[in-house]
């Protein structure tokens, strides 16, 4: 247990009786980088966020886009709005546009209607091994139409959230080089899945070459992998590996729950955090877990 006020950079709601989210709700997506998750398949609100967290001084939180139903895509902000006013939480929120769609800002002033509004997350087309080709047609990295929509995103003052594979990150960091005015926070430690010698020298080098843009940040979460379990043991040595590439400063934890809990519980994965980051000092720690999200996602603005 800590005593550390604690923002958690990340994570997810879902009401399935009212709203519509097609990948809880239609048939299960095969290839769901943590197997069968079909345990996902419930209603998810604060109370039972609350739950899972209790014991830890969660003093705010970042809702990231849940994949909503894609036709009403400014449909979940309003409704996080709701939530927000009723529950308290989240503070921050992360929503979805289709950055190529041609009418893309008018949805990202839909979206900043909501006062807590921050950042978009548009998951690009990626490919699905290393050594796959590379996608180059609508919505990919290279798309012309979905680099214009990345840098609407300036002009409405928001921040992007990066999902990719480790081995799309550099990639990424050559779209994200023209644009130092969009801050960036890479999710999930950059998705290191491949655990062998091999494999983490691929997510080393991929994570060495996007740090080296200094408005990237990285969020400590969501180290789950599909076939082994979650352990401080297994995790420790990619925690501080991305610490020690990114910095203290830009570092951020985040829970992604409830995704998270297919691999392991609330309380596990924070005390599992805190264990692997012990050999940082008081005021490191406090950056970590709660000052750089806060100053990322400008949790201190009047909302």
């Amino acid at each position: 247990m800590t005593d550390l006020a604690i923002v958690d950079a990340h994570h997810h709601l879902w009401d399935l009786e009212r709203n519509y989210y097609p990948w809880l709700s239609d048939h299960p997506e095969p290839h769901f980088f943590l197997g069968d998750y079909s345990a996902l398949k419930r209603r998810y609100m604060p109370e039972d966020y609350r739950r899972d967290a209790a014991g830890f001084r969660i003093v705010k939180t970042v809702h990231v886009e849940a994949e909503w139903d894609r036709d009403d895509q400014v449909g979940e902000t309003r409704w996080l709005t709701e939530v927000a006013a009723r529950y308290g939480m989240p503070n921050a929120i992360v929503g979805h546009v289709w950055l190529d769609d041609p009418v893309v800002e008018d949805k990202l002033a839909g979206h900043c209607e909501a006062p807590l509004m921050r950042g978009i997350r548009s998951k690009p087309v990626t490919s699905p091994a290393p050594d796959a080709p590379r996608p180059d047609g609508p919505r990919s990295l290279s798309d012309p139409a979905w680099r214009r929509g990345y840098a609407a995103l300036a002009r409405f003052g928001l921040s992007y959230d990066l999902r990719v594979p480790c081995w799309h990150l550099a990639e990424a960091a050559a779209v994200i080089e023209a644009h130092p005015e969009i801050p960036v926070a890479l999710n999930h430690t950059g998705f290191p899945w491949d655990r062998s010698e091999a494999g983490l020298a691929m997510w080393r080098a991929q994570m060495r070459t996007i740090a080296r843009l200094p408005w990237v940040h990285v969020k400590l979460s969501e180290l789950g992998l599909k076939d082994a379990p979650w352990t401080v043991e297994s995790n420790r040595r990619v925690v501080l590996e991305a610490v020690e590439i990114f910095g203290v400063e830009r570092c951020m934890w985040a829970s992604n729950f409830p995704p998270a809990s297919l691999k392991i519980g609330y309380r596990d994965q924070l005390e599992g955090f805190l264990d692997i980051l012990s050999g940082l000092s008081r005021p490191e720690l406090e950056a970590v877990f709660h000052d750089n999200a806060t100053r990322f996602y400008r949790l201190e603005d009047p909302s």
